[in-house]
Parts: structure tokens; sequence; C-alpha cells
């Protein structure tokens, strides 16, 4: 049975190879290198050192996902505001892994204080996020057409928000 849990140093290797998948071969992030080990290390320390959630799904003993929570833009007044990434391994999709993180996920957001969490969601290419957002209670927060381009075509940001408090 999968499990979430807060990640540790040793599973950046894991969401390292998992995300250098989603930046070579899909559009899911407008990311177009594939970051360093080092990268993954100081993202890591400094979210969990802000008191931010940071967690991966283990399966079957091995990282299967993760997601995260980072700041939503650096003024101030927009401390209480973060913005979700999740990804699975590609193996690990359509068993409910996506949910299970979220779900966890903005658990630990509100145990952190946080008011809303948006998503940016590339389109096209973004349904299954997409549904997955919208079984969590996020809305549509409106959309920013052809601001990205990669693998050779302009694509589009959705936005989606969960407010978490009232």
């Amino acid at each position: 049975m999968p499990i979430v849990r807060p990640a540790v140093p040793a599973d950046l290797d894991a969401v390292a190879a998992i995300y250098a998948h989603y930046v070579t071969d899909s559009v899911a992030t407008f990311e177009e290198t594939v970051p360093s080990a080092d990268y993954w290390a100081g993202k890591h320390a400094d979210l969990t050192g802000r008191g931010l959630p940071f967690l991966v799904a283990v399966d079957e003993d091995r990282i299967a996902g993760y997601a995260y929570v980072a700041p939503w833009r650096t003024k101030s007044a927009y401390r209480h505001t973060v913005e979700d990434t999740i990804y699975l391994d590609p193996a690990a999709t359509g068993r409910g892994l996506g949910s299970l993180l979220l779900g966890d996920l903005l658990d630990a957001c509100r145990t952190a204080g946080l008011h809303q969490v948006i998503a940016v969601i590339s389109d096209p290419g973004g349904d299954a996020s997409v549904a997955l957002h919208r079984r969590h209670a996020f809305t549509d927060a409106g959309r920013l057409a052809d601001v990205g381009f990669k693998h050779d075509r302009w694509l589009s940001t959705l936005f989606m928000q969960h407010t978490l408090t009232p």
C-alpha cells in the first residue's frame, strides 16, 4: 500500500529522475534543462527550512511521486499563498497516487497556516492535472495564452486555486 511522507535528502535522486522525464519528454513543465542534483538539494533545504511541505509517495519501496509547495510570489503580502507542484513516475500514473499526494499536501498546507494554493497547469497537455485539482476543490482562476514555447509549440497556462482557510 502506498504511503506519503515528508521527503528526505536520500529521496532527491528519485525526485530528480522523475522530474527529468517531464523536462525532456513533456510540456507539463516549462523547464527546458534538467536541473542538477544540487538544485534539488537546495530546493528541498529552502522549502523545508521555510516550513513548507515537500512530500514523496512511496510504493513498493520506491519513490513513485512527489509534491511540494513553494512561495507564489516574493512580495511579503503573498506570504500565505503558495504554488503546488506534483509529479508522478510515469509508471505510477492512473493508480490514485496523485490524489493521495495532493490530499496530504493540502493537509500539510493547512497545518502550516497557509491560506491559498495556486496550481499552474500547462495547456494543452494538463488534462489529468486539471481533473486531479478539481477533485480536490480547486476552482478555475484564469488562463494566460501562449506564454511558453517548448518542443516547437506555443503553450498556455491554466490557473486554479484552492482556499484553505475562511
